[in-house]
């Protein structure tokens, strides 16, 4: 039987624009695969010429779910060109802000992005509400807690309010998905349990959004961070303030303890032979010892570090998250980050450079080269040339992967106390190998995991926050002279968004910024090939992976997405012959 080709174009459920091509054999299994973002991203030629302190600002444009990350990490770049350190106040605000973005993010992408891939909404509809009770209750013992939604009444309830969309052909988001799929493995009173949490999370996250702008001023796109520091000093100073953060604090932490946990132990539990199928595992790119299951992938880990524990230098700072390198899945060994060693390579993305650049020096040529057309009337990536708009970042000449995974196998790997103990809570009460981590659902519970000791780990900060201001420390700014630190320097803020290692690299002259260059989560797990033909993380991910239904490539879905893509950080800002979209002009004395 000859080799099939699978165009998922576009992947749904992600911000921007993705597009997997996969090859399967004759047993339905992915022999090849290539990811492909189909957008330009252009921000960091926006940025050239502009006043560095208000790089932020620009920044954080770059994507519309990330913005905190990408503007706090602007400035950080700024700040390390200047060589300021914040005071202690600031950096526990920032750290509250990116923690709750953290909880939020974390939180939409399982239930509104990602459990769909996981849960039947159909099969729902067929579920005995007194039974659906009874399963909840049994996950929740086994988080160690009590179900966030009890008694076969709120489950009758839900199930009649999606019975009455179905009926009346309403279903809405829920209108196309791959529904009946037989690779969907949770009982109807599961998908039951997965529904009614979906449905309370909408209201969850936007706590979790109210949470960053108390600090932030709003949401999305926060503006209290400056260069020096923060900007909501009234809220420091206010203690209403901070106890509503706290407030809401506490409700989501219950969510996530009492829904989130337990659904992700129910579904690790119901997929468990996928994340332990070795056969699955892209041996090219593993010790041989099949490490790992289904969705494996790289094995090689990256993570900057972020969340400062201290008032010290940020590349000298205790860190929430530690920095590192694990290569090859093997956990005995942490291998220190440097900086220096990360390029970008462009040799099958539509851009021109001269072989892989450090991102100081880094350019951004767009270099189109199409599609091919082929007799079957479709259009398909030209895979042996250029055929992504995602740069192919490199370290130390190794492929990376980035993320919430990579973030709990260096914490582990290198023995951190916090994360060994959370990341080990959650195998032990599971009774889950750790070989499960190198997989899709392991990628997935990862994440759960980090949302739990994040949001523990904010109530310790918000305490710390309240403290501090009212033993009289109301600092949240350093001063600098603008005129003495900015003629001919760089900097670089190099620290982690929820989806995995964010790095701004920033060249200043004469006050004005000469290079900018961002590499984002997505661009080290969505990039193409690079120039030894190495695959990225999305498609090493996919390689192994079986499609039960080729029509319905549930399979390809559910390992991507447990990556949590990002692809608006390729922001289209012009056609790729440079030609002007459109100009407009804006009345700032305008009134409504």
């Amino acid at each position: 039987m000859a080799k099939k080709h699978i165009i998922v174009d576009p992947i749904t459920r992600i911000e921007g624009h993705l597009r997997i091509e996969a090859v399967i054999d004759e047993n339905n299994t992915i022999v090849d695969a290539f990811a492909s973002s189909t957008l330009f991203r252009g921000i960091e030629t926006i940025l050239q010429g502009r006043d560095p302190r208000d790089a932020g600002l620009l920044a954080m444009r770059i994507c519309g779910v990330c913005t905190g990350t990408h503007y706090q990490r602007s400035i950080e770049a700024v700040e390390d060109a200047f060589k300021i350190t914040i005071p202690k106040n600031a950096r526990i605000v920032r750290n509250l802000i990116q923690g709750a973005l953290y909880l939020h993010d974390h939180l939409v992408h399982f239930y509104h992005l990602h459990a769909l891939d996981f849960v039947d909404v159909v099969s729902a509809l067929s579920a005995d509400p007194a039974k659906t009770s009874e399963e909840a209750v049994k996950w929740a013992k086994v988080a160690g807690t009590n179900p966030y939604i009890e008694g076969a009444g709120q489950y009758k309830e839900i199930q009649d309010r999606v019975a009455k969309f179905v009926k009346q052909g309403r279903l809405g988001i829920f209108g196309n998905g791959y529904w009946g799929n037989k690779h969907y493995k949770l009982t109807p009173e599961q998908n039951l349990i997965g529904v009614a949490q979906y449905l309370k999370a909408l209201d969850i996250q936007r706590d979790m959004g109210k949470m960053q702008a108390i600090f932030g001023g709003k949401n999305p796109h926060p503006q209290s961070i400056v260069v020096g520091g923060v900007t909501c000093v009234q809220d420091i100073q206010n203690p209403a303030r901070i106890a509503l953060f706290k407030t809401l604090l506490k409700e989501s932490n219950k969510f996530i303890k009492q829904a989130y946990l337990p659904t992700v132990y129910m579904a690790g539990t119901m997929y468990a032979d996928e994340a332990t199928d070795s056969s699955a595992t892209f041996t090219a790119h593993t010790t041989g010892k099949g490490v790992g299951g289904t969705g494996s992938g790289i094995l090689n880990f990256l993570s900057y570090g972020d969340f400062r524990l201290d008032d010290t230098d940020f590349y000298k700072s205790a860190l929430l998250f530690p920095s590192g390198i694990v290569l090859n899945g093997d956990l005995s060994k942490v291998h220190p980050f440097d900086p220096e060693k990360i390029k970008e390579d462009v040799t099958h993305a539509w851009y021109e450079a001269d072989g892989p650049q450090h991102p100081y020096e880094g350019t951004t040529v767009p270099k189109y080269t199409g599609m091919e057309k082929k007799a079957d009337g479709m259009s398909y990536l030209k895979t042996d040339e250029k055929y992504s708009w995602i740069k192919s970042p490199i370290y130390d000449d190794e492929r990376m992967e980035v993320g919430p995974l990579a973030r709990m196998v260096i914490g582990v790997a290198g023995g951190h106390e916090l994360i060994t103990k959370y990341v080990t809570n959650f195998l032990k009460r599971g009774n889950f190998p750790t070989t499960v981590l190198f997989s899709t659902i392991g990628r997935t519970a990862a994440r759960a995991i980090e949302t739990e000791l994040m949001g523990d780990e904010m109530m310790k900060w918000i305490d710390e926050l309240a403290a501090n201001a009212a033993g009289g420390d109301l600092s949240t700014w350093t001063d600098f002279d603008f005129d003495k630190v900015s003629v001919d320097t760089k900097g670089a803020g190099l620290a982690e968004a929820p989806r995995g290692a964010l790095g701004h690299w920033v060249k200043i002259k004469d006050g004005k910024i000469s290079n900018y260059q961002a590499v984002v989560p997505s661009t080290w797990n969505a990039a193409p090939r690079d120039y030894k033909g190495r695959l990225g993380a999305y498609e090493a991910a996919l390689i192994g992976t079986k499609v039960s239904d080729p029509e319905q490539p549930l399979e390809i879905i559910r390992t991507i997405h447990s990556f949590d893509p990002c692809i608006a950080c390729a922001v289209h800002v012009v056609d790729t012959k440079g030609k002007e979209l459109g100009v407009y002009k804006i009345d700032t004395q305008c009134s409504i």
